[in-house]
């Protein structure tokens, strides 16, 4: 599994100052409606920026729910912080889920008058898979195949700042590294997420990589992983960042020394969280 930490889920208080708006559907015209779980303060006298969170679980677990206690502290800085679902691999192969998220930021898009948020200014932040999805986010802006059709098409999926944890990027190269893993390739969550081994469908496997598809129009990035990660190994973030750099695209790569895959103590430090915040801030604010 891509993701352990984030399955606790300790009761989570929003503070009063703060909109918790539950289960708001972002979607149409497909089998089943996708919802997002809004946090944005009560009071703002200017238009907010938005930071989007993409939960991890290996594309075939997780939930939108993991990602408010992680919002609230943007939330209290003036953020419109929206945590999204996606369909999961056992629901749909890829390209779903990238469709899913696109969508999710078309819809914030065109809904921006009425949450008075700031459409030109749109961030994402995902763990593992959701990392992933947010860094293809930041990466696919020309790519029509990936919009999908869940709604909202006349507006743009583009994000302005992407921030990455630990999530695979080349999957033809995630097993370069060893890796402490309990499945089978034929088992595995890449096979799962595009439908077939990775070694017999290279050319999907390469539309699934955020890597493929870097060019100098690229989202700024900030880029976390742990250097002890035996299930997405450190030379995921570390190609994403190479590629990054060589297209003069502004990319920071954070490596938290003796960080496991999940590992709270080592990621939530503040001066991670200060990085993070200034980031965002300088990017969307």
């Amino acid at each position: 599994m891509f993701l352990n930490f984030w399955h606790a889920k300790p009761q989570l208080t929003i503070p009063t100052s703060i909109v918790h708006l539950q289960d708001i559907e972002f979607t149409h015209s497909q089998e089943r409606a996708l919802k997002m779980d809004i946090l944005h303060p009560k009071i703002s006298t200017q238009l907010m920026p938005v930071l989007v969170w993409i939960h991890g679980g290996a594309w075939r677990s997780g939930d939108k729910k993991e990602g408010l206690k992680h919002l609230v502290s943007f939330a209290r800085q003036g953020f419109f912080c929206a945590s999204i679902e996606y369909r999961l691999s056992h629901e749909a192969i890829f390209p779903a889920q990238i469709q899913d998220c696109k969508c999710a930021i078309r819809f914030l898009r065109a809904h921006a008058r009425e949450f008075h948020i700031d459409p030109h200014h749109i961030g994402v932040w995902g763990v593992s898979a959701g990392g992933h999805l947010a860094a293809l986010l930041g990466t696919t802006h020309h790519i029509q195949e990936f919009e999908g059709s869940g709604g909202w098409e006349n507006y743009s999926s583009c994000v302005q700042a992407v921030c990455d944890w630990f999530g695979p990027t080349d999957f033809l190269r995630i097993n370069d590294s060893p890796r402490k893993i309990d499945f089978t390739p034929a088992g595995s969550p890449e096979a799962a997420l595009i439908g077939g081994l990775i070694e017999e469908n290279q050319e999907k496997a390469a539309k699934v990589n955020p890597i493929t598809f870097v060019s100098k129009e690229a989202s700024p990035f900030l880029i976390v992983h742990g250097d002890n990660d035996s299930l997405v190994p450190l030379n995921q973030s570390q190609l994403l960042f190479d590629a990054l750099q060589k297209a003069d695209v502004e990319v920071t790569l954070e490596v938290i020394k003796g960080g496991k895959h999940g590992n709270e103590k080592k990621f939530g430090s503040r001066a991670l969280s200060q990085k993070m915040e200034k980031f965002f801030k300088k990017h969307l604010t």
